[in-house]
C-alpha cells in the first residue's frame, strides 16, 4: 500500500500543468522543457497553472463543501471559475476548451462524437480518493463531456489511479481498467509503444494514452512530467494528467522543491483540498 493523499495527486497535476503551459501548441521536438518558465502562447508568469488545475480545484472544493458528489454544485463552481476567475492563481482565466465553454453555457454536457476533448479527464483525479462508483465518475465527466469515450476514459483513469495508489504495478493494474470497445484496445500495449506513436493532442484518448506512456517509461516525478510536456501540442494537459499519476505514486516530496516554490496559487490549492 502506497501512503498517498489527495494532496500528492493535486500538486502533481498542478505542477505538471504549470510546467507545460508555456509550451502548449508547440510542435514535438521543436523545444525542450527542463524547468518552469514564462512566456508561450498565453504569456503567463512562470508557475501558472491553467484551466486544467482550476477545474480540478473546483471539483475538490465542491466535494469539500458538500461531502459528496453533487454535480449541480460542481457545475456552479465550474461557472464561478469560467465567469469570475475563481480557482485561478490570480483571477485570470485562459485556455478554455470549446466543449467546456459550450457545456457550461447550455447547462448540460456535450454528447457528440466530436466533443471528446480531454476537458473532463484533466480534472477527474480527485474521485480516485473517494468511494465513488463508475456511474459517479461518468456523471462528473458528463457535466461537460458526456460522450461514452470521454466518460469511460475517466472511469479508466480513476480505476488506474486507485490501483496504483493501492500499491499495484502498472502492468498488473492496467488490464483491468481498460473499457470494452475497439476505441480503447490500444491501451493494452500503449506503455511499450514507440514515442512517435504516442498522440499528444487534445483528444481524450491521446491524453489518456500519453499519460500512461509517460508514467510507464520513467521512474520519477520530474522525468514523467518533462516527458509529457516534451511530447508537445497539448503539453499542459498531458503533463497535468501524467503529473497526477506520478504525484500520487511518488508523493509530494518527490516533486522538485524549486517547482513547488515557483508554483503560483498554492493558497488556492490548499483551501480546496478535502482530505
Amino acid at each position: 500500500m502506497i501512503d498517498s493523499s489527495l494532496r500528492d495527486a493535486v500538486y502533481g497535476a498542478a505542477v505538471g500543468d504549470a510546467l507545460g503551459v508555456p509550451f502548449e501548441f508547440m510542435a514535438r521536438d521543436s523545444f525542450t522543457c527542463v524547468d518552469m518558465q514564462t512566456g508561450g502562447a498565453h504569456n503567463q508568469p512562470a508557475g501558472t497553472f491553467s484551466d486544467d488545475t482550476s477545474m480540478m480545484l473546483a471539483t475538490c472544493d465542491s466535494i469539500r463543501e458538500r461531502g459528496e458528489i453533487d454535480v449541480h454544485d460542481m457545475r456552479q463552481k465550474f461557472n464561478a471559475w469560467l465567469r469570475n476567475g475563481a480557482y485561478t492563481a490570480d483571477g485570470t482565466v485562459f485556455d478554455v476548451g470549446n466543449t467546456v465553454a459550450i457545456a457550461l453555457d447550455q447547462g448540460e454536457g456535450c454528447s457528440g462524437e466530436r466533443s471528446n476533448g480531454n476537458g473532463s479527464l484533466m480534472r477527474i483525479a480527485p474521485l480516485a480518493y473517494l468511494p465513488t462508483s463508475d456511474d459517479d465518475v461518468r456523471a462528473v465527466s458528463a457535466i461537460t463531456h458526456a460522450h461514452p469515450i470521454s466518460t469511460e476514459s475517466c472511469v479508466c483513469f480513476v480505476k488506474l489511479l486507485r490501483g496504483l495508489i493501492g500499491g499495484g504495478m502498472l502492468q498488473d493494474v492496467l488490464p483491468d481498467c481498460i473499457p470494452e470497445g475497439e476505441s480503447f484496445a490500444f491501451l493494452a500495449d500503449v506503455a511499450t509503444c514507440p514515442r512517435d506513436e504516442i498522440g499528444s493532442g487534445g483528444f481524450v484518448l491521446h491524453t489518456l494514452g500519453a499519460a500512461i506512456w509517460c508514467f510507464a517509461n520513467t521512474d520519477n516525478y520530474a522525468d514523467c512530467v518533462r516527458a509529457a510536456v516534451n511530447l508537445g501540442s497539448d503539453s499542459d494537459t498531458t503533463a497535468c494528467v501524467a503529473g497526477a499519476l506520478a504525484g500520487a505514486v511518488y508523493g509530494y516530496d518527490a516533486i522538485p522543491a524549486e517547482w513547488i516554490a515557483a508554483l503560483r496559487g498554492k493558497g488556492v490549492i490548499e483551501a480546496c483540498l478535502f482530505a
